[in-house]
Formats: structure tokens, sequence, C-alpha cells
């Protein structure tokens, strides 16, 4: 059969029946079929979605075994249009071609050889020890889906990585190649056989699911919390849908920010738990009202900056700017009396990160030649926020900070912001101090968590959602502050230990 070369053709080998991979082996082991479980190909149901939203030319080949015969959620999402069901030979090709035909009420035209040359999974699937797959008998009506020019999805992106493999992808489709996966790895990696995670290609290539390109997961104990990293720079009001999807990869708690300075939530679901948050923030009129708002004693500080030839301006992303701010970050491990994050961070990893950001503006202060600090402006919608303010702690007498937090008023009234934002205020006494003295204020906000599980709804039941620093109140939190501190600077300076006894080790 002729394969429409401009067509991305995916041959999906449904091995197993669950994402956990202990709990299909004791599926298939005990021969258990059509398991009646919310996690029953989950992660095949989550591909199946992921094929029909693309806007793209699909066409998937679904191979099933025994035990995973599509149930009915599944069969749903198989429209003829873009999915056809297909057989993975097991064990005994007639009878479960048969099965498969009159579960599924499809008419199966293709096959494939479920195979294995470990010891352990061999007997898992009831064959003989030197028996590694089933053997086809003459006459078996079904065309052979092995003679087609295949690429393992999969095994790709584990050998080589996101950037490489979606590269490679164009390529395979202009070529009439199909790209073959197993659910199984969709999230996951297999080091053993060298497979997974391959979601971050496929949803490349698929051209889907944007809105998971900022989502973060965090977990928490046993409770998985996701919310989107942009939450300040853009309007995130979860859709039906957006939950919907988050629910089925597992996410228990997803959370964000009312952004109420702009766009507030109007009436949010009763289900939606509500909290306490702020950030601190600052309404830009115009530089001169900045500049007369602020203390005597903090424009004292911007002018001595001139004085002592700190000299700030706006600066283009280079090689240049990136390993002057490498040369920040790695100047010392200790800042403002705890760890700093990004002391030991490699040049490579800077240059990425500081390239990676589109709509930033970078601000330089020098004295001579040398970059002595930064402030990175990420600018988003009706908001500009300080992602970095840094400088060198050898020039702290000289008021950097200072010099380039007001260039950067200037540059947000250039550009038209009515907002800038730097941070939270509440959790580092010496920080917040600053933030005042330059005119920020404590902006109240609401934070919404949306639970998606019963394991979810029982964590935020019991405050088990919240981070401790925010849990706990001021007149506890703060005399901790020390202690944290001090506790954060003992784990840096074991870790420079380990590093110079081993440095091959980092």
């Amino acid at each position: 059969m002729r394969i429409d070369i401009a067509m991305m053709k995916l041959r999906i080998d449904v091995d197993y029946p669950f994402p956990s991979r202990m709990k299909s082996f004791i599926y298939v082991a005990l021969r258990l079929k059509h398991a009646k479980k919310q996690d029953y190909l989950k992660n095949a149901c989550i591909l199946a979605q992921m094929i029909n939203e693309s806007s793209k030319t699909v066409r998937a080949y679904w191979f099933f075994t025994p035990y995973t015969i599509p149930d009915e959620k599944l069969l749903a999402l198989l429209n003829t249009e873009k999915h056809e069901v297909a057989l993975h030979v097991a064990n005994n090709p007639f009878k479960e071609l048969k099965t498969l035909e009159n579960e599924t009420n499809r008419k199966v035209k293709y096959y494939t050889i479920h195979g294995t040359n470990r010891f352990v999974a061999k007997l898992l699937w009831g064959r003989k020890p030197g028996q590694s797959q089933a053997i086809i008998p003459e006459g078996f009506p079904l065309i052979s889906f092995h003679t087609f020019p295949t690429m393992s999805l999969d095994r790709e992106r584990y050998l080589h990585g996101c950037e490489l493999t979606a590269n490679e992808i164009p390529k395979w489709v202009e070529q009439g190649i199909v790209m073959s996966m197993h659910p199984e790895w969709l999230f996951d990696k297999n080091d053993k056989t060298k497979r997974g995670p391959y979601y971050d290609v496929l949803k490349n290539a698929l051209a889907v699911e944007k809105e998971f390109d900022t989502i973060t997961i965090q977990k928490k104990l046993a409770i998985r919390i996701a919310r989107d990293f942009r939450e300040y720079y853009k309007n995130v009001v979860p859709t039906e849908d957006l939950l919907f999807k988050l629910k089925t990869r597992s996410i228990d708690i997803f959370t964000f920010i009312d952004r109420k300075w702009c766009h507030p939530v109007t009436n949010p679901p009763l289900n939606w738990v509500k909290t306490d948050d702020n950030i601190g923030l600052l309404e830009i009129k115009d530089y001169q009202t900045w500049w007369h708002s602020i203390s005597k004693k903090t424009r004292n500080m911007v002018r001595k900056a001139e004085k002592e030839g700190v000299k700030v301006s706006i600066v283009s992303q280079s090689d240049d700017l990136a390993r002057g701010i490498w040369q920040i970050y790695n100047e010392t491990p200790i800042r403002q009396g705890r760890a700093f994050p990004h002391f030991g961070e490699s040049l490579e990893t800077v240059t990425n990160n500081m390239y990676s950001e589109k709509f930033s503006t970078f601000i330089g202060a020098y004295i001579g030649e040398e970059l002595v600090g930064f402030i990175q402006i990420l600018h988003g919608d009706n908001i500009a926020v300080l992602s970095n303010i840094l400088s060198m702690q050898k020039y702290w007498d000289k008021a950097v900070n200072n010099a380039l937090l007001a260039k950067a008023v200037e540059v947000c009234q250039a550009k038209s912001e009515l907002w800038l934002m730097y941070g939270r205020i509440g959790n580092h006494p010496s920080l917040d101090r600053f933030k005042e003295s330059n005119g920020f204020i404590r902006f109240p906000v609401s934070r919404y968590y949306v639970p998606l599980t019963s394991k979810g709804r029982i964590a935020i039941k019991l405050g088990l959602h919240k981070e401790l620093k925010d849990a706990l109140p001021d007149s506890i939190k703060y005399p901790l502050l020390p202690l944290v501190n001090w506790f954060s600077r003992l784990k840096v300076r074991i870790k420079i230990l380990k590093f110079f006894r081993n440095p091959l080790l980092y």
C-alpha cells in the first residue's frame, strides 16, 4: 500500500495498559483484559487528543495487544479520519485478530509483532525462553507494517534530546518515514530500553497544546501542583479544557494569580480556593513623578553612583553580555545572607537563558569597560517585571543597584509601561526595604487554587498546598529567617567543599 508522503505518519505500539510499569506488568502477567480503571490507556488517550487537535495532516496507526484493547473512551477518540486500529501480535495471531475486530467493531488491515529479548519479559508475555516474538503463520490476512520505513521517536528523543530530534522530524515527514512510539514513554524515560520522554517533540511537531509551553509542575509530598510561570506577564484564567488536560496528566492542583491591577477574575467557581498574596508594584506615571516620590536618601544614592563613575544604558543581548552576567553570578556563593542560586552556573547555561527571553530589555551598569551590574526587564501584558537586578558585591559602596533601578523606571516610561513589578514583599526584610525605598508598594492580590482530584481537594483542606513561608505568620516567620539563611549558607559551603574534593562529579 502506498502512503502519502505529505502526511505525518505515526505508529503507536500500545504494549501496556497503564502508565505505571509495575501495574501493567501485573495485569499482563495475570492475563487481565479490559481493566475498568480510571488510568487504563491514559497516555494513549492523551496522544489521541493531541492528534485530533492538530491542524497537520496526520495518520496514526494504533497497534493493540490482547491486554490493551481500546475501551469506549479511547475508541471514541480514534476517529477514522486520522486513526486506524491495527494488531500488535502477542502470541496467537488469528485469535487476537478476531478479538480485536469484535471488540472494536473496526476492520483491521495491518499488524506488527511484539518482541522482547529480555528473559523476564518473555515469561511475562507467556513465551518460551528462546522465543522473542510470536510466529506469523502462512495465510495470515493482514499486511505487515514492518515493511514501511520507520524511525523510533521515543528512542531518538532519549538519545539526542528535544532540539535535535525536533529538527529531524520535518525531514522524516518529507521522506515518508513512519515515526513509531510507545504511550508509556510519553512523559517518562526508560534507561534500560533507552526510550522517552517524547511529549515535547511530538507536541511541537503536531503544533498543539501551546498553553503547556509555560506550565511547570511542583511536587509537594505526593501532591502535584501546576502553574504557569508567566502568570504575572499574562492573564491566566484556566478554561475547562485546560483543567481537563491537567487532570489527565495526574495534576492535583492548578494555581494562578489574579492580576487585579488590570484584569481581575470575575465570578470564580465555588471550588476555586482563594488565598491572599502580594506583589511589589510601582505605578509608572513619568520619571519625574517617581523621582520626587522617593526619599532624599534614595535620590542621593542614584547621584552617588553617577559620581563614582557608574554608567548605565540599555544593552543588546550578546555573548559579551552573557559573559558579564556569568561573571557576576559566579562572584560569590552568598548574597544577602543566603545561598545564591545562580552561583556555579555554566557560561553555556547563562547564555542560553539570556537568549531565550524574546521580550526583555537588559540594562547594564559599567565602570570603565567592566559590567558591574545588570537588570533584566520582562515585558508582559499590562506590566513589566524585574526578572533580575544584580551587581558585583565588590562595588556595593557605589550604589549600582540604585542607578540600575532609576534607569529601569526611565526605560519603562519610554516604552509606555504602566506598571513595574519587583517580586513579592514579605519574605526578605532587607530586600523589602530596598523595594519600598524605591517606590514599590505591597500590592495585595489573590492567588487561586483549583483542585482537580480528590487528593488535591484533601491537600487544600489540610493546607498542604501553601509554601511554608506563606503559611507561617510574620511573627513566627521573621525570627526564623536567620536560621533559614544559616542553613542555606551551610548547604552551599558543603557543595563547594565536595566540588574541590572531587570536581569530576560536577
